[in-house]
């Protein structure tokens, strides 16, 4: 990558690899939870995906409002095609960044188990105690979950793409600067 290179700022950067971190956190403790029998650890985990899902929903805010005041690095020299998708998967990205959190909220709040965020911050029920719709949202959730985990391995693909074969730079713009 050339100095001339444009780089995302240092604010869109640290969000990015914050929310890497907690969704493939929050991933991976939600597939091992759900196969754990009632216990104190399954309660545990539970709660620790809730934080995670309530910390993603908040960062993916903050994310958008300063995307929406900080305009990104324009596209690399790339075919039609590939811009395309790349904008299509942020785009996916961002609405599975709420979407995914608000549909663990709203389980959890249809189930009758309310999200008490780090245990000190009582959420308000999103949906009000309905065990039928508890399974639906659950579904839902599990469902998008899946989803977002496909949009984020496309996106890896696609960076390592134009990092190992492209040779273009693009994903060191994202990179953490080094001094």
């Amino acid at each position: 990558m050339s100095p001339q290179t444009p780089r995302y700022t240092a604010t869109a950067i640290a969000l990015h690899w914050l929310l890497a971190v907690a969704i493939v956190g929050a991933f991976g403790v939600g597939l091992y939870m759900s196969d754990l029998p009632l216990s104190p650890t399954r309660l545990k985990l539970y709660n620790w995906h809730k934080w995670a899902g309530v910390t993603i929903l908040a960062l993916s805010a903050l994310r958008l409002l300063w995307r929406l005041g900080h305009r990104p690095p324009a596209d690399l020299p790339m075919p039609a095609w590939q811009a395309r998708a790349a904008h299509a998967v942020h785009l996916l990205l961002y609405v599975a960044f709420f979407a995914v959190p608000l549909s663990g909220w709203a389980y959890s709040s249809a189930a009758g188990f309310p999200i008490v965020w780090f245990g000190v911050l009582p959420l308000p029920d999103f949906v009000p105690v309905d065990k039928p719709l508890a399974h639906q949202l659950k579904e839902l959730h599990e469902m998008l979950a899946w989803g977002l985990a496909l949009l984020v391995l496309a996106h890896i693909g696609a960076a390592l793409k134009h990092h190992l074969i492209d040779k273009d730079g693009l994903l060191l713009r994202m990179m953490p600067a080094r001094r």
